[in-house]
Order: structure tokens, then C-alpha cells, then sequence
């Protein structure tokens, strides 16, 4: 049996994990706020529209902040229009997605979900079309207790207490020229300075992101992250990253080496974030935000076939498959090895679209993305160790020499210890090791794992439960020392801790 091993100190660490790193995002796109979370007929759903056999599956995630409305849609989103009477909320002709958008669900709506859900909101403004002014008046609307005309508009509406949303996205994916009103680096540096400049004046403990590029191959990448600091440093305090895979060659091996990618894209923005700040000689550092990132390619060629200005179409519906899930695991190993720097991540999307949640009119279940995103959020809080690996490794076509194991080691707020390990190798278990004498007496508690037969397996509505998560009893501590069998192919949250 092939063997890797874990080598960590209790007082070496990454950082401290902000929860936060588990978001994730709704946008009006597709189905993923009408009849995804928000669907008033349907006999699942409460007095608001609120889809309940949703909720407990969003509460399922303790997903802890969402993102919210966009997205490409935002750049084009008149906020006003989804708030007060619905009877005279205006349909709107929604350019980003090629729908109709009916504006029933709004940002009072958003608002009232997330608590439903026992989430925070994280709110993305319009910087395509708008600027400064709608900037000011939303932070208003939300934040102001009364007494002026927004926030007096906000108590017309129902809403007596602020929403005092903390977390504000400028724009989404600004550096795209599909965005509606894509701007330079500096015509968008500039528009975000003068943006956040007046939601602080309203709002002055606000968090600000600023938009990064939409992915690393753009051909703007790096010059627009330098560019956009450079105008707006010391107005924000997150710089977003956004990045989606796929395995449309159908090599499975390759596909599960893009969290290398991810790995190399989180350090190259950090470089340059702590460029400019070595630049302006500033003490303050840039914090990154992964608000976009999933697996994305199954339903390319059935969005082809919705047709334009459609209500809630059915697009971008990803059927997930196993090995999306291996991905997806290895995935949040990688951004918990960045915990230091990457405080705000977002899986996109939550429900239906790209997303672990799928809904229709009988029911709704969990994708196979759903038990890594959900297990990593659940098991995941406290402080990343620095966790070295040694690993048999194979070679990537794309990234050249990488691990077959994926781990890290998170010391939990309760004093106990989470491993969360990807084996990658198609074909043998692999026994992983840990010197663990540094904590005494702990014992294994459980040893969850993922894998299937079959790489491409699905959940779906008549088969919820075909790839759902097992127990396994080959993990010990002995004498201090930890191992553990991986199975081929598998995702594996081992949780330890003091012996009863």
C-alpha cells in the first residue's frame, strides 16, 4: 500500500479560520431564487415563499454568509425595483441571462431569508450601470435606523430595524467585456474609490470587496489587480478572486489537479496585493474574498436550448457527478491552506444553479458536492495548522508534479482536531500517518468518507442517496501516533479527540 504523511506542529499555524470561508452565493439567474429558495405556490414553502424543505438543507451547510443578488446580474440590477408592493414592482427585460425578471423577491426578501436560514447577507452593488449614487442610497436603505428618505422607505416597507448588512461587494467581474458596463482597471479602480468612499461616509464600519480579475487567464490578470489597488487600497478591505473548473476532456486524473491551480492563483494574489501595499508603504494589508468558485461544464450545451426572456429558465443546471465532489473537497483543503489571507470564499451557487441543492416541484435533494461543502463547514471552524505533506505524487499534463493526497489538519474550537484528506489515485488506498504526541490522549471519534465505484455517479430526485457519505474504521491512535486508510478516490473528514 502506497503511504503519505502529515507533519504538523500545534504551534504552527496558517491562521484563524473565519467562517465566512463556507459562503455562498444567490443570484437571479435561472432557477435559483424562483422556485429555488423562493417559490410562493409551492405547498413546501411558508407564509413569505420561502421554500422550507430548502431551508433545512441550507441550514444543513451552517453556510454563514451568502452573496447576494449577482453576479453578471447585478451590473445591470436596479435594487429599487425589487422593494415595496409587489403588485408594483416592474418586469424587466434581465440582459445578463437573457430572462425576465419579475422582481417578486427583492432585497427586504433577501433579508428576511437570510435570517430564516441563519445566514449573513453579503450584498453586491450595480457598478456597470451605476455608480456613487446608488452606492449611497442601498448602505442607506439597509443601515439607517430612520429619518431619512431611504431608510423612512425601509420602515414603509415592514422593515423597523435596519438590516445593517456588513459585507458589500463593488460589482462583480468588472474586468469581463461580457459584464454590462465593463470598464479599464482604472476606470473601475476609480468608480470603486468613489463608491466606497460614500457608503463609509454613510456607514462607516462597512467591510468593502473590490472586484479582482473574473479568473487567472484573463489577459488583464495581475496588471488589474495592481491597477485597481492602486486607486482604491485604502478604501477596501477584500480583493476578489473567482474561478470555475471543468473536465470536458474526460480525464479524471487531470481534472483533479486543477486545486494546484487554485493553490498558485490565492498565492499570486496575494503577491500582488502585498506589492501595492509595500508600494504605498502602508501598514494595512488586503485580505482576498474567493466569492466564485465551483465546477462548471454540465449543462453548457442544455442552456442552448432556453429560449430568450424566459422566467426562471433552467440554466446552468450542473448535475454533479462523484469526482466533482473529490474536486470540490480538494478545493477546500486549498483555500483552508490560504486561511491566513483568504477570509470570505463563496461555493457558487447554493441552490440549482451550479449548486449542491436542487429543487423541483415534489421535492428537494442533495448534490454530491453537497457533503464536502457541508462536512468542511460544519467540522472546519477554528485554526489551519500548517500542514506539510508527504505524498506519492503523479504528473500533471497542466501542473507538472502533484500530490496524490490532499490534507490539512484544523485544530477546532472545541479542543478537538479535524483531517480532512483527498486521496486522488484512481486505483489504491493510500495509508496516511501523523505524529500526533503533541496532543495527549486523543482518540479517533469518526472517519467519514465519500467514494463511489463509479466516477460519474449522480444524486438525483428518485436516487437522492447514490453517492452519500459512509463510516470507516480504518483510522487509529497508537502510542500517539495517527494513521489512517484512505480508500482510492475518497474524500475523508477524520475528527479526533481527548478519549471519554
Amino acid at each position: 500500500m502506497k503511504k503519505a504523511q502529515l507533519i504538523i506542529d500545534k504551534n504552527f499555524i496558517v491562521g484563524e479560520i473565519d467562517k465566512r470561508i463556507y459562503g455562498s452565493f444567490l443570484e437571479h439567474l435561472g432557477r435559483a431564487i424562483y422556485t429555488g429558495i423562493y417559490q410562493p405556490e409551492s405547498p413546501f414553502s411558508d407564509e413569505n415563499g420561502f421554500r422550507q424543505d430548502v431551508l433545512n438543507l441550507v441550514r444543513e451547510t451552517a453556510v454563514p454568509v451568502v452573496r447576494y443578488p449577482g453576479g453578471n446580474f447585478v451590473s445591470g440590477y436596479n435594487w429599487e425595483d425589487g422593494i415595496g408592493p409587489k403588485e408594483l414592482r416592474p418586469r424587466r427585460a434581465e440582459l445578463a441571462w437573457h430572462s425576465t425578471e419579475t422582481n417578486q423577491f427583492g432585497l427586504d426578501e433577501f433579508i428576511d431569508w437570510c435570517k430564516a436560514a441563519g445566514t449573513e447577507p453579503m450584498m453586491a452593488i450595480n457598478l456597470g450601470t451605476r455608480v456613487a449614487d446608488e452606492a449611497r442610497n442601498i448602505v442607506e436603505y439597509c443601515n439607517l435606523e430612520g429619518g431619512t428618505y431611504w431608510s423612512d422607505l425601509r420602515i414603509k416597507n415592514g422593515h423597523k430595524e435596519p438590516h445593517n448588512v456588513k459585507l458589500w461587494c463593488l460589482g462583480n467581474e468588472m474586468d469581463g467585456d461580457w459584464q454590462i458596463g465593463h470598464k479599464t482597471s482604472h476606470e473601475y479602480g476609480r468608480a470603486a474609490h468613489e463608491a466606497a468612499k460614500v457608503m463609509r461616509w454613510v456607514s462607516p464600519d462597512i467591510e468593502l470587496v473590490a472586484c479582482g480579475s473574473s479568473n487567472s487567464g484573463m489577459s488583464t490578470f495581475a496588471q488589474w489587480e495592481a491597477d485597481v489597488l492602486d486607486h482604491c487600497y485604502h478604501d477596501v478591505d477584500y480583493l476578489s478572486l473567482h474561478t470555475y473548473y471543468n473536465n470536458s476532456e474526460n480525464n479524471t486524473e487531470e481534472f483533479l489537479c486543477h486545486s494546484a491551480d487554485m493553490d498558485s492563483f490565492i498565492a499570486s494574489v496575494v503577491s500582488i496585493c502585498d506589492y501595492v501595499q509595500a508600494k504605498k508603504r502602508s501598514k494595512k494589508k488586503i485580505m482576498l474574498s474567493f466569492d466564485e468558485w465551483n465546477v462548471w461544464y454540465h449543462s453548457h450545451e442544455l442552456d442552448k436550448l432556453c429560449k430568450p426572456w424566459e422566467e426562471a429558465p433552467r440554466k446552468l443546471e450542473d448535475v454533479y457527478n462523484f469526482e466533482d465532489a473529490l474536486l470540490v473537497g480538494s478545493m477546500l483543503i486549498t483555500l483552508l491552506r490560504h486561511a491566513d489571507r483568504v477570509k470570505i470564499a463563496c461555493l457558487a451557487q447554493l441552490v440549482n444553479v451550479i449548486a449542491p441543492i436542487m429543487t423541483s416541484d415534489t421535492g428537494a435533494w442533495r448534490q454530491t458536492i453537497f457533503f464536502p461543502y457541508m462536512q468542511a463547514s460544519v467540522y472546519g471552524r477554528g485554526t489551519a495548522l500548517n500542514t506539510l505533506i508527504k505524498s506519492p505524487i503523479y504528473e500533471s499534463r497542466k501542473y507538472g508534479e502533484v500530490n496524490l493526497v490532499d490534507s490539512i489538519v484544523i485544530e477546532n474550537d472545541d479542543e478537538n482536531i479535524t483531517v480532512f484528506a483527498v486521496n486522488k489515485d484512481l486505483k489504491e488506498d493510500i495509508e496516511l500517518a501523523c505524529d500526533l504526541r503533541q496532543y495527549t490522549d486523543f482518540e479517533v471519534k469518526e472517519h467519514i468518507v465519500l467514494t463511489h465505484d463509479d466516477m460519474k455517479a449522480e444524486n438525483t430526485e428518485a436516487n437522492p442517496n447514490n453517492v452519500a457519505p459512509t463510516y470507516s474504521n480504518a483510522s487509529k491512535v497508537e502510542g500517539g501516533m495517527f494513521s489512517a486508510v484512505l480508500g482510492k478516490h475518497s474524500w475523508n473528514v477524520i475528527r479526533l479527540g481527548k478519549k471519554r
